[in-house]
């Protein structure tokens, strides 16, 4: 009774500053306006969708062969973009325009389910973003040591192991990182979204590039109608690889756990549903082509030996100064993408601390810095203190576990069935009001089923490759 006053109150105090004119510099919950537009929503969501997994799809459709590999990437990007419209259609309780503005995905599951399910959705929603970190980080010193690899082996002509330490390049990592993290919010990342974008189509062009190339250069389209064959693979290794690959494919499309946080960034008019729907839509049809001609060509070109990364896997080996280039751009696209992801995690760890030490200046009181020609920076202490502690932290766990690759994707097949079907169903349902055992609730039900067996068949396939992973790879291992 007591929150609904509250809240009630604080829409009550929006409404006026509305009404009193306060809108042309405020919105309607006191907030200074919102900028962002499609396309800006859209370069936040490309930046977190296609990821240096893009370059692992080739190895997915491998798995899956002609048929299944490109039909299951079109059906994930189809419940991706339809579950991605009911989640921002939760982004305000009641009226679609005038609603109680829900600004983290943990707020809209309290505003629409509550109870425990606010603390399990935000445990996997966090968990996750603390594995993408770590994962970032080790995906980004594998592309560095691949430059210096590829050098390597072009100056030797291929007679040099080029064994080399990948500690250094996940500390240049770790500090550009540090630096970055002090942006605070995610308003002020659509440069870096932007920038991070643009590497993103760099790299993924390449990788599509030099596939077309293969394929010309072979003068025939390698793999199959099933993907590899038996003998190459023994059947349990394809049943478990191909569960991998369906997890491969459907993270890929994942990333509806900062979905709300980007939509709190748009303006309005029109509706933030309204642009959010349009954003997805581009978002998801761009990055569904990107896949579907990245992995593709990749299988076209080298069939059943396709590399787990086109890039690094070293399905090429020149032309190498192109490849560099294409390896430059995933460590800048990666060095945006961990700040789009982990921004969510560090608003809710402030947000926390603020409301539990409110009269502390450590953690409320920002110290203006001047910059000549800029506005002033907002230095706040407790905000460098505690994003600094977290990066070097990622950084330290990935230094520990080589192989935590596989163990970000098992976090990802976790996270995928209840942050990108589970929640958006329910709280559309509730919000809707759909009547239970009406066509409409059992289609969204059948809808989630699905993608929960495919989870737990990819979990099952990751939790495989982590095995297989531990006999061969040794946690602290320093050198590759």
């Amino acid at each position: 009774m007591n929150t609904s006053l509250r809240n009630h109150q604080v829409f009550d105090i929006s409404i006026e500053t509305h009404q009193q004119g306060g809108s042309r510099w405020f919105d309607d919950d006191g907030r200074l306006k919102r900028t962002g537009t499609v396309w800006t929503a859209s370069a936040h969501i490309i930046t977190a969708v296609i990821g240096s997994g893009v370059l692992s799809l080739a190895w997915a459709i491998g798995q899956l062969g002609w048929i299944a590999g490109p039909a299951v990437m079109l059906l994930f990007s189809f419940v991706t973009c339809y579950t991605s419209t009911l989640l921002s259609a939760c982004y305000r309780s009641g009226d679609p325009i005038t609603g109680k503005r829900n600004y983290t995905y943990m707020d809209a599951v309290r505003s629409n389910l509550g109870g425990v399910k606010v603390k399990i959705c935000g445990f996997v929603q966090y968990l996750n973003l603390f594995g993408v970190a770590i994962g970032y980080t080790i995906a980004s010193s594998i592309s560095m040591m691949a430059i210096k690899r590829s050098n390597c082996f072009h100056k030797s002509g291929g007679q040099d192991p080029c064994h080399m330490n990948a500690y250094p390049y996940m500390i240049g990592f770790g500090i550009a990182e540090i630096l970055l993290s002090q942006i605070p919010g995610f308003d002020q990342l659509h440069w870096l979204s932007l920038v991070a974008a643009v590497m993103s189509f760099t790299y993924s062009s390449i990788g599509l590039g030099l596939g077309i190339g293969k394929v010309i250069e072979n003068g025939k389209i390698s793999g199959s109608l099933t993907g590899i064959s038996i003998g190459t693979v023994t059947q349990t290794q394809k049943i478990w690889k191909s569960f991998q690959a369906l997890g491969d494919i459907a993270f890929a499309y994942s990333f509806s756990m900062i979905l709300v946080e980007i939509q709190d960034t748009i303006k309005a008019p029109p509706s933030e549903a309204k642009t959010m729907k349009k954003a997805t839509l581009i978002s998801v049809v761009v990055t569904t082509l990107f896949y579907m001609f990245c992995g593709c060509f990749g299988y076209a070109a080298f069939g059943d030996l396709s590399p787990g990364n086109l890039l690094t896997g070293f399905g090429f080996y020149n032309p190498y100064w192109l490849l560099d280039i294409a390896n430059a751009a995933i460590v800048i696209h990666l060095v945006g993408a961990y700040q789009v992801y982990c921004q969510p995690l560090y608003a809710f760890i402030e947000k926390e601390a603020a409301q539990r030490f409110p009269d502390s200046e450590f953690i409320t009181k920002d110290i203006k810095i001047p910059i000549p020609g800029f506005r002033p920076y907002n230095l706040n202490l407790f905000r460098m203190i505690w994003r600094t502690l977290f990066v070097v932290l990622t950084t330290v766990i990935s230094m520990l576990l080589p192989f935590f690759n596989d163990i970000v994707g098992l976090l990802g097949a976790l996270g995928f069935w209840p942050l990108t079907v589970y929640f958006p169903v329910e709280m559309y349902i509730v919000q809707k009001k759909i009547p239970k055992w009406s066509t409409r609730w059992l289609c969204l039900q059948i809808l989630s089923v699905a993608c929960l067996i495919i989870t737990i068949a990819a979990a099952a396939g990751s939790v495989a490759g982590i095995v297989g992973d531990l006999k061969s790879i040794k946690p602290f291992q320093t050198s590759y």
